[in-house]
């Protein structure tokens, strides 16, 4: 999968959850799923807690974040 596919699956919205970036269609931060990422949690664990996420949202949320610590050098 091509990063900007990966990219094309997260979105900003100022209106929706305070503006942070979330996964396409679903109220679910960015930033919560690398959390869970960081916390230990495997991919498989995070989509068995969200079945409406598919594996294309974890790596989206894994390209943006570092596609921000890229952007942060």
């Amino acid at each position: 999968m091509s990063r900007i596919y990966l990219l094309s699956r997260i979105s900003t919205n100022p209106n929706i959850c305070f503006g942070k970036p979330c996964i396409k269609g679903h109220r679910i931060w960015v930033s919560l799923v690398l959390d869970f990422l960081a916390s230990g949690m495997t991919i498989a664990e995070v989509l068995e807690d969200y079945p409406q996420l598919e594996s294309a949202d974890i790596l989206a949320c894994i390209a943006y974040g570092t596609g921000k610590l890229d952007y942060e050098r």
